[in-house]
This record gives structure tokens, C-alpha cells and sequence, in this order.
């Protein structure tokens, strides 16, 4: 038993990372796709928090109580990664919106037609050999 709940959070990483990998490439809503990288992005910060897990350590604190001590690194790296992941999905859904306003549609399916005719010709595109 105490092997398998050892294994616990590397299996919740696994199913996490399939889960939110599937979703961002599978889903059409680019409103979806962001949601399927945020349970991506939540896989590696369970990750990051597993692997930097000791058993029997206290906290980073200089005590008498304790002999073993949490390595801090993990959850200073976790903090910058949730602040990398908030800005991301904020960029995320105000493409999204900009998108929707400019298309009428998050759809990538009824983007790609709309995309085509609407962009202006770049300027280079005469000069191709």
C-alpha cells in the first residue's frame, strides 16, 4: 500500500498531462484549447511539488525540531510557474476575444476559411522569385 501512495501524485501528473494535452489538441474552441493548457500547465506544477517532497522534513526554517529540512527551490519555481501560467492564460483569452470581436467566432473550423479571404496581401508577396 505504501508503494502505491508513493506513486499517487506521478500517476495524477500522468493523467493530468494526457488529459490537458488531449483537450488543447483535440478541441476546436480556442476558449477550450486554453482550458486544456492550464490542466496541462497544472500537471508539471504537480510535478514539480511531488518530486520536491521529503518525507519526515519540516519547513525551511532554522528549528530545533527538525533535522531534515523541505528543499525550497520546487516551491519558489511552482510560484513563478503560476505567475508565467496566469499571464499566459490572460494573453490567451484576450487574443480570444480580440479574435471573436474581429470574427465573429473562436471556432478554429470556421476560422481558417475566414482568415484566408480577410488578410490584407503581404507586401513581400509580389516579390517571389
Amino acid at each position: 500500500m505504501n508503494a502505491v501512495a508513493t506513486l499517487l501524485p506521478y500517476w495524477a501528473v500522468a493523467s493530468l498531462l494526457v488529459i490537458g494535452l488531449y483537450i488543447t489538441i483535440a478541441a476546436g474552441n480556442l476558449v477550450k484549447k486554453l482550458i486544456g493548457l492550464g490542466i496541462f500547465q497544472v500537471s508539471v506544477f504537480v510535478f514539480y511539488i511531488a518530486i520536491g517532497e521529503t518525507l519526515g522534513a519540516g519547513p525551511p526554517i532554522l528549528d530545533a525540531r527538525f533535522t531534515r529540512y523541505v528543499n525550497p527551490l520546487p516551491s519558489v519555481l511552482i510560484l513563478t510557474a503560476i505567475v508565467v501560467a496566469v499571464a499566459t492564460l490572460a494573453l490567451g483569452l484576450a487574443l480570444a476575444v480580440r479574435i471573436r470581436e474581429a470574427f465573429g467566432t473562436v471556432d478554429e473550423a470556421e476560422l481558417a476559411p475566414l482568415t484566408d479571404s480577410t488578410l490584407p496581401p503581404s507586401p513581400d508577396a509580389g516579390s517571389q522569385p
